[in-house]
């Protein structure tokens, strides 16, 4: 009778192990699985985080067919933005590169901006095009294509506008304030020592000295030639005659395509369907990153911090 009773216990206790060994498997096997989805759940996040901060480009994912490469030109032309020289060329080289690209367009809603910048991309364009025979490249406006803007769309094979787009602005323009009406209210004593005698150039605090004066307006006729040349360079005999396109007045897009700033009407995706016949569009834009973005505000708000004359240079 002990051993009956015994052996029910070591049944009992075997059964007992068994269910207790079971839910334990059971126990680490929900863990790792649980832990399995959470890692392809944050990856998955972690990816569309990237591909939303521009860490991820679509020029670098393999494409597959005949396209049109698109590269867009937003806001000010300058070193610190996304439209920096730099910027839209890698874009374009990336798009004249690609072997399977039947056209590019570069779509431009700018402004203006450095006329340095502007004319590397300019520079850029006529090279990529001389090297690339083959792969027109065509500036498309959307709301504006003004001054740095234009200069940059005057390079294009051709260059296509909507009817109530705004084009044009050739000109220079070099901008800043003067002060010193408010510092003799305020009973401020400006205090500048320099060596050299246009050290403190059309500085804001002092009063207006005619001779730098003079120099400025000089210099800024020789930018503005450059301008002229490079856009009679780039339209040649479709330009219009006409005294004021060169004065930085702007056109609606229906009076620059009779001026022939520029020469016709069309969408980014009626160019790439109608006029270079591929109509899948690959986006080939350098995006910034989130660090990289970061990072050249902080050096924006440096310059900003350093810089004290209140003068800047652009073609606006």
């Amino acid at each position: 009778m002990a051993d009956s009773e015994n052996r029910d216990e070591s049944w009992e206790k075997r059964v007992l192990e068994k269910l207790a060994l079971s839910s334990l498997h059971e126990q680490r096997r929900a863990r790792h699985w649980s832990i399995f989805f959470k890692s392809l759940t944050f990856i998955y996040l972690f990816i569309l985080l990237f591909y939303w901060l521009g860490w991820f480009s679509q020029s670098e994912i393999s494409i597959s067919g005949k396209h049109t490469a698109l590269v867009d030109l937003r806001g000010v032309i300058s070193p610190d933005t996304i439209s920096s020289a730099e910027n839209i060329n890698a874009g374009l080289q990336h798009a004249f590169k690609d072997k399977k690209t039947q056209g590019v367009i570069l779509r431009i809603n700018s402004p203006g901006g450095s006329p340095v910048q502007s004319g590397y991309i300019n520079d850029e364009i006529r090279r990529l095009r001389a090297e690339y025979p083959d792969i027109p490249l065509y500036a498309v406006v959307e709301d504006i294509c003004a001054s740095g803007g234009y200069y940059v769309a005057a390079a294009a094979d051709r260059i296509f506008v909507d009817k109530a787009s705004m084009v044009g602005s050739i000109g220079v323009l070099m901008n800043g304030f003067g002060f010193t009406g408010a510092m003799e209210k305020l009973g401020v004593e400006r205090r500048l020592l320099t060596a050299g005698e246009n050290k403190a150039f059309l500085d804001p605090f002092s009063p207006i000295n005619p001779e730098q004066e003079k120099y400025a307006k000089k210099m800024l006729g020789e930018i503005h030639q450059q301008f002229m040349e490079v856009v009679r360079q780039g339209r040649g005999q479709r330009l219009k005659e006409d005294p004021q396109i060169f004065s930085g007045i702007m056109w609606t897009g229906e009076r620059s395509v009779e001026l022939g700033l520029a020469d016709a009407m069309g969408s980014a995706d009626y160019v790439a369907r109608e006029v270079i016949k591929a109509e899948h569009i690959v986006d080939y834009t350098t995006r910034e990153g989130f660090a990289e973005r970061f990072a050249k505000r902080l050096g924006a708000v440096a310059a900003e911090v350093l810089v004290s004359s209140g003068i800047g240079l652009a073609l606006r």
